[in-house]
């Protein structure tokens, strides 16, 4: 059943750099996922290349390898495959769903691979990827080509995972601070805090690099 419904869609990886959100977009996802549940047949497709890019660029930010996030996306939508059913649009938006349902299987995937994080806990490692996100985003824009994009993905995982977490979600996701709280099951203080000391490590990388922010 996996295997039909993630062959439905024909991917092409994208760039690690997804679109920003609209209020029409967060409409659209919420129908979309009505029409899934209804029934019709080709709204699985529709929405699984409505949010690939981003599903793939949050598992490409943290694991810095395309072959692991490919397979990561891939994953991740057969989760969403089995799990959609449990999605309630009343009790909050489809794509803090679809985040927090993916920054799970990357904690199961970094439990399975055993990476060394210094002696922190696979929870923590993962809760610091919230706290660089709205700087890297301008970051990316004043950035151009191949080598612009290696050096920032190669700062990023400089980061502790937590702050790279948060700032994958804030500044390149765009969710609001409210949106990261609820993927990571933290109050939206420590969502800035992070966020705050992880642009700030951040910079600090780009400037050794001689990369004006």
């Amino acid at each position: 059943m996996a295997t039909v419904a993630i062959s439905a869609a024909k991917w092409s990886w994208p760039s690690p750099y997804p679109q920003a959100r609209t209020s029409n977009s967060l409409d659209a996802d919420t129908q979309l996922v009505e029409r899934c549940l209804s029934g019709q047949d080709a709204a699985w497709e529709e929405l699984v290349k409505s949010q690939t890019r981003r599903v793939y660029s949050i598992c490409y930010r943290f694991t810095n390898s395309d072959a692991e996030a490919q397979d990561l996306t891939q994953d991740v939508f057969m989760r969403v495959f089995k799990n959609l059913k449990s999605f309630r649009a009343g009790e909050g938006l489809f794509v803090v769903w679809l985040t927090r349902l993916t920054r799970n299987l990357l904690i199961d995937h970094y439990r399975r691979t055993r990476l060394e994080r210094a002696t922190e806990s696979i929870e923590d490692q993962t809760n610091v990827l919230e706290e660089t996100t709205p700087m890297l985003a301008k970051t990316d824009s004043m950035l151009a080509g191949r080598e612009a994009s290696e050096l920032l993905q190669a700062a990023l995982q400089k980061l502790s995972p937590e702050l790279r977490e948060t700032v994958i979600l804030r500044d390149l996701e765009e969710l609001e601070y409210r949106e990261i709280a609820e993927v990571l099951n933290v109050p939206e203080g420590t969502v800035k805090s992070r966020l705050n000391r992880g642009r700030a490590e951040l910079a600090r990388i780009l400037k050794r690099h001689k990369v004006r922010i």
